[in-house]
């Protein structure tokens, strides 16, 4: 019998300032070129520095996440402020996205 051990990579992505129409295809292009990479990566997307989330920077959120699925790999968010917990609650994508309150968090449940 085989036996094949799966380590995933884990790259942290850590944008800072606002999450809008301005930059929202940005934070799209670079979470795609980290799954481009690799095809067993993990992004994780350290929010912990962003100080405001607008509608286009949700729906780059969703499209980042939906893209991780469709390539079979996973997006998690770390350091999600109460703020924009409170915005992710309301739209439901807390029951969307993986969250964790610290990256230390994500290499306990891998």
């Amino acid at each position: 019998m085989q036996v094949i051990l799966d380590n995933p990579k884990i790259t942290i992505i850590s944008p800072q300032g606002c999450l809008n129409a301005v930059n929202a295809v940005k934070i799209q292009q670079e979470l795609g070129a980290a799954f481009n990479q690799c095809s067993n990566t993990i992004v994780l997307l350290d929010l912990e520095k962003v100080d405001l989330i607008d509608s286009a920077g949700l729906m780059a959120l969703v499209s980042i996440v939906r893209r991780a699925k469709q390539l079979k790999q996973r997006v998690c968010f770390c350091c999600v402020s109460p703020v924009h917990r409170i915005i992710f609650e309301l739209t439901q994508l807390d029951r969307v996205f993986e969250i964790f309150e610290d990256p230390r968090f994500l290499r306990a449940n891998m």
